[in-house]
């Protein structure tokens, strides 16, 4: 079956450069590589993010009044005025 698929230049010219080395066609390079993903396990556990959060989940907010300018004095510092 033929398909069209975009393949970084790099890679491509890597690729090409192994196929001529070995004496095969880059199609056949490309389904040995196909075929050695599709038969590696792919049932890695998925990393989940530790809840660090602080203080009660039902608490009221207490930056939800801040305006833009009253956040970022509190992110950075109040700027100083010389």
């Amino acid at each position: 079956m033929k398909t069209t698929i975009e393949i970084q230049d790099e890679l491509l010219a890597r690729a090409k450069r192994h196929a001529k080395q070995t004496g095969r066609p880059l199609r056949a390079v490309v389904e040995e590589g196909l075929r050695q993903v599709l038969a590696s396990p792919t049932n890695r556990e998925r990393y989940v993010l530790p809840d660090l959060s602080v203080g009660e989940p039902s608490a009221p907010d207490p930056l939800e009044t801040y305006s833009w300018q009253d956040l970022r004095d509190e992110i950075y510092g109040k700027p100083t005025i010389q």
